[in-house]
């Protein structure tokens, strides 16, 4: 056994060779780096005491954030402060770090110099003089001014603070304990809202005190055009827009809205927040978004959302506002485990997000068609395309469900060549698919007088009121569905979850009453993703999916398209001697023939038969059976 680290750097180099050896002389080795570990968090209080943010947030053409930040200290000595990297609802680490510049620090007015710590870039180190009081942190927070940067953040016309991208916090307390008080200048005439609640003086709101860990869960939306609509129940739908006639709505539109509300309350039995806010932006200038919080979610869909409420483009925006209000309960009061973390830099496990993300899915879907905002019709729609969609996913036959839950960082949601085979977020989608086979399940077992509704209120309902968090496992989970209907739960997530499958579970529609077909007419939600995305999407069928100028966004493995040669970015120049559109592709699938295609990859032209006699094959569902089925049964509304 070697009893010291210097026995064993003697024994190592013991055995070098020679020539080793002499190289070894000859050249001094470089300096290991130092590891400047944060400490780990503890549940504590931060004994410095309360931190004050201040935020200018009135540089809307350069698109900068400028930032002060006082932060009290209670001892002298080493101190780091931490920018936050795993972000909630993210699922993976997402963290603007090279977005912070211009950092300095001082400690009573005095200049402070830092260290980034090399072996965690989120964590600056500094040194605090003795008797020092409070440390003050200056920096920018430089948001994109263009796409190819990151998402936008800030326009001439709206804005969006998320309070990870501009503050710091101390290491070695739980977020949770590190009370803060933020502090934002706004442009003039611009309103805000946020789950905070705040005194405004002119344009700088300051708001309450809070929790570090409740500061980043309360993110803000601010706009020169802005309308607060009241839904109920102590929630608002904060509507800020590019254009003013956008805010306007017509009230059967809003009671739409207000009974999602109602629907969502008597789905889970209780609401736990005390106030809850949608922040909304209709915009196609500030970036895309779609992010939950407990008391609050940020929203963003394309200008026309009321105004071109019965176009089928709007049609895909509407699941967006229930999918993230059911996070409320589902991911943020009750969530995984694994998923729960002390703090921002600790590392999160995504395992269970087939339970936050896809229940959540389900009940978004379901919630829209209670509430009105899709008709019953939409829904069935949605769920023939989301199935179909599924079923092209070859990746299915080596990669379990469950392991797409990790691909937020495996992949960061960049673009992949060959989605069907390599997987994406299924998690989703697929998740949603087998909750709505658990659904059927429990109405056959208990002949139709319980269904999912019942575990929702058994699980997300508890502690009425409470807006903390209460963890969970996947034995919490079967253990709830069993005291609701008891079934080999384990055995049935071991089949969908854990293995490969070759298709995605469709038992919530045999055993509801409905079967997926597939006809030559695309339905009302394939209609609206085709017309959202200007494209002709045969992904069912031949196997790719076609923009409105040729170009492939998509070919699906081992598909009669991928077996022809085509690949994702190629574009079709030509079909059977006729200049590509998409009405000369949908003729020549309809045709039942080969054809001919002339495709451009790159800088170079090919000319190749696309063997296929399918014609065109859109998704639906087809009834069954007579009468209501656990299916129609599930959509139908509760208020």
């Amino acid at each position: 056994m070697i009893r010291s680290l210097a026995a064993a750097l003697l024994l190592s180099t013991a055995i070098i060779s020679p020539l080793a050896a002499q190289d070894a002389v000859r050249s001094k080795p470089a300096a290991l780096p130092v590891n400047d570990a944060a400490p780990a968090p503890r549940d504590a209080p931060y004994p410095g005491g309360t931190i004050r943010l201040e935020v200018d947030a009135t540089d809307t053409t350069q698109r900068i954030f400028r930032v002060k930040e006082h932060i009290p200290v209670a001892t002298s000595g080493p101190m780091t402060l931490l920018v936050p990297e795993w972000l909630p609802g993210n699922h993976a680490p997402r963290g603007q770090i090279e977005k912070i510049s211009g950092l300095t620090f001082t400690a009573d007015g005095k200049p402070v110099s830092w260290k980034r710590d090399p072996l965690n870039v989120y964590a600056f180190i500094i040194d605090v003089p003795q008797g020092t009081r409070e440390v003050t942190a200056s920096f920018q927070f430089l948001s994109a001014t263009q796409p190819n940067q990151g998402r936008v953040v800030v326009t001439p016309k709206m804005l969006n603070i998320q309070w990870e991208s501009v503050s710091l916090y101390p290491a070695g307390y739980y977020t949770r304990q590190i009370p803060i008080q933020a502090t934002v200048t706004y442009p003039d005439g611009w309103q805000a809202a946020t789950a905070l609640r705040g005194q405004k003086t002119g344009s700088t709101v300051t708001y309450e005190t809070i929790d570090y860990e409740a500061l980043q869960d309360s993110p803000v939306f601010a706009g020169r055009y802005f309308k607060p609509v009241d839904l109920g129940h102590n929630v608002t739908l904060n509507i800020v827009a590019d254009e003013a006639d956008e805010l306007e709505a017509k009230p059967d539109q809003i009671a739409k809205h207000k009974k999602l509300v109602d629907e969502a309350g008597a789905l889970f039995g209780t609401y736990h927040f005390d106030h809850y806010d949608f922040l909304f932006a209709i915009t196609d200038e500030m970036g895309g978004i779609g992010l939950e919080h407990h008391r609050s979610s940020e929203n963003q869909v394309e200008p026309g959302y009321f105004k071109k409420w019965s176009d089928s483009d709007a049609l895909l925006d509407r699941n967006l506002l229930p999918h993230e209000f059911v996070h409320s309960w589902d991911g943020k009061f009750r969530r995984p485990d694994l998923l729960w973390t002390p703090d921002f830099n600790v590392p999160m496990q995504d395992n269970l997000l087939w339970v936050y993300e896809g229940q959540t899915q389900f009940w978004g879907y379901v919630l829209g068609a209670r509430s009105g905002l899709f008709t019953k019709q939409e829904t069935l729609d949605a769920y023939a395309h989301i199935a179909a969609k599924l079923d092209t996913t070859r990746g299915r036959e080596w990669r379990a469900m469950e392991d797409t839950t990790h691909d937020p960082i495996i992949s960061a949601r960049r673009p992949k060549g060959w989605t069907s085979w390599q997987r994406s977020e299924d998690y989703y989608n697929e998740g949603l698919m087998i909750w709505l086979e658990a659904d059927a399940i429990i109405r056959r077992q208990t002949r139709g007088a319980k269904g999912l509704d019942d575990f929702a209120k058994a699980f997300f309902g508890i502690n009425p009121g409470d807006w903390g968090q209460v963890v969970y496992n996947r034995d919490d989970v079967i253990r709830t569905l069993n005291g609701v209907a008891p079934y080999d739960w384990g055995g049935f997530f071991s089949r969908h979850v854990d293995s490969t499958t070759r298709e995605t579970p469709k038992g919530g529609f045999s055993m509801g009453g409905y079967k997926l077909a597939y006809g030559d007419t695309p339905n009302a939600f394939t209609k609206a993703a085709e017309s959202a995305g200007k494209n002709v999407d045969q992904s069912f069928g031949v196997g790719m999916i076609v923009k409105s100028d040729g170009e492939i966004s998509n070919v699906v493995w081992d598909s009669a398209a991928f077996k022809a040669g085509l690949v994702t970015g190629a574009k079709i120049v030509a079909i059977n001697g006729d200049e590509y559109s998409g009405e000369v592709f949908k003729a020549a699938l309809k045709a039942a023939q080969p054809m001919q295609i002339i495709v451009k990859q790159d800088k170079y032209y090919r000319t190749l038969t696309l063997a296929y006699s399918g014609g065109l094959r859109y998704p639906r569902l087809e009834k069954t059976g007579e009468g209501d089925g656990s299916l129609d049964r599930l959509l139908k509304p509760r208020t």
